[in-house]
């Protein structure tokens, strides 16, 4: 990609740029929630869409000269509708966590009851966790996820009955098997709950019809438009036809939230790259890429187990993986992941159902195959990454939290260190690099 007038501008900017670059092109980027976006995204986020400021909606600006953001933005919104099978598309929020926020501004006052998919079962941070605004500003209820690592349906629809809440979440950030949308729509409906669902992270895999739609079953759709979407990084609400029988007024309310309740200018340079994502989605390919995201993520989970290690659930629906690390010891989530990293392999530590440690000191790491299936890597590829991945968290078995929570900044410093000498680490670097070689990010 051709920067040279940045080059030109901020040799110090633009040498930063190139090292990220070589980075990604080098490595094996499997955070799940990360993906490449494409030349062509890249090029509407880059454009001169940036430039302008349009605070209100088409045809309703408060600003002139919006003709042509107003264009682009009718053509994200009807894009966004006919992906989703949605009635309504806001396009405006900035990224997941505001639109989240604002479908609370929509429908709450402070102080109701919300109910959500706790964050160390898999949910997210927005459903109602305690340290977000969910959990300050609303009565949080939190269901969570049974033994064998599914959704306790029984506990939600128990929790829906006593505590009548007025939003239900069905939607995480780190939950490896497919959503049960209809079961939760007729918990919602029972105590006349609204359903959002956070598809965030599976949102491609609907557009491809790879993952089952929330459409028919909720009143509300949020999601980012930057993980199995491929596109920026932004976000979208979508309303859906239940909503609407619902509150015919519910689109009205969720565009209020957006602007001018949440947000002032809408970045239309990011408007303009939704747009161009949600026509990349709508092609064949992209149908075919999203099926082998799953199937890369099949395959990954299989050689992970072949190779000893356990999953939350046994396995995967989507493009996510949980491995649980309790086998080795509570909290070695962080252990893991410096090793990966030191391998060339990009994940994240995370929690865990019943997290026997703390999202500080978590005793999972997330992995995902977006990214890679977007460099056009497959099934066979998994298995050597899934060795790679097996070896590298093996390297740090003999690594332990001490008790003493005094003791363990030091102790974890000591191990990064230790850890980034390791020559089985360096090794695997090394033939990642020679992998990553015959899959170019960028052609």
């Amino acid at each position: 990609m051709n920067r040279k007038k940045l080059k030109e501008t901020d040799r110090e900017i633009y040498t930063t740029i190139r090292k990220e670059l070589k980075r990604q092109e080098e490595g094996l980027e499997m955070i799940p929630s990360e993906n490449f976006a494409s030349k062509a995204v890249m090029e509407a986020m880059g454009s001169v869409m940036t430039n302008k400021y349009s605070e209100g909606y088409p045809g309703k600006r408060y600003y002139a000269g919006n003709e042509f953001i107003d264009e682009a933005e009718n053509l994200a919104i009807e894009r966004a509708k006919k992906a989703f099978n949605a009635a309504h598309a806001n396009v405006q929020p900035y990224s997941g966590s505001p639109a989240n926020a604002e479908v609370y501004l929509a429908v709450c006052k402070q102080g109701d009851t919300i109910m959500g998919h706790a964050l160390p079962d898999g949910g997210h941070l927005t459903h109602g966790w305690k340290t977000s605004f969910g959990g300050i500003f609303f009565k949080s209820i939190q269901y969570h996820v049974k033994a064998d690592g599914y959704i306790d349906l029984e506990e939600a629809r128990r929790l829906a009955r006593e505590n009548k809440p007025k939003i239900i979440w069905v939607g995480a950030s780190a939950y490896p098997r497919q959503f049960p949308f209809r079961e939760m729509a007729e918990i919602a409906d029972e105590v006349g709950a609204y359903l959002v669902a956070d598809v965030a992270h599976i949102s491609g895999l609907i557009i491809a019809g790879v993952h089952p739609s929330p459409s028919p079953y909720v009143h509300i759709i949020t999601t980012t438009t930057h993980k199995t979407l491929r596109g920026p990084r932004g976000a979208m609400i979508l309303v859906t036809e239940k909503g609407l029988k619902k509150d015919p007024e519910l689109a009205d309310k969720i565009d209020k939230a957006v602007f001018p309740g949440l947000q002032g200018g809408p970045h239309d340079h990011t408007t303009a790259a939704i747009a161009v994502a949600l026509h990349e989605a709508a092609q064949p390919e992209f149908t075919e890429y999203a099926k082998q995201i799953v199937a890369n993520a099949k395959a990954l989970a299989s050689e992970l187990m072949n190779n000893g290690l356990k999953l939350v659930s046994g396995g995967t629906d989507t493009h996510l993986i949980l491995i649980d690390l309790t086998t080795i010891e509570p909290g070695h989530g962080i252990f893991a992941q410096e090793a990966l990293e030191t391998a060339g392999i990009t994940a994240n530590k995370n929690t865990i159902p019943q997290e026997p440690s703390s999202p500080f000191y978590p005793s999972g790491v997330r992995l995902g195959t977006p990214a890679l299936t977007t460099r056009g890597m497959k099934e066979e590829e998994m298995k050597q990454i899934g060795k790679w991945i097996t070896a590298a968290i093996k390297e740090t078995e003999a690594y332990r939290l001490p008790e003493d929570k005094e003791q363990r900044q030091e102790t974890i410093k000591k191990a990064k260190a230790d850890i980034r000498r390791n020559k089985a680490l360096k090794q695997i670097r090394k033939e990642v690099r020679e992998l990553c070689k015959k899959f170019p990010l960028y052609k």
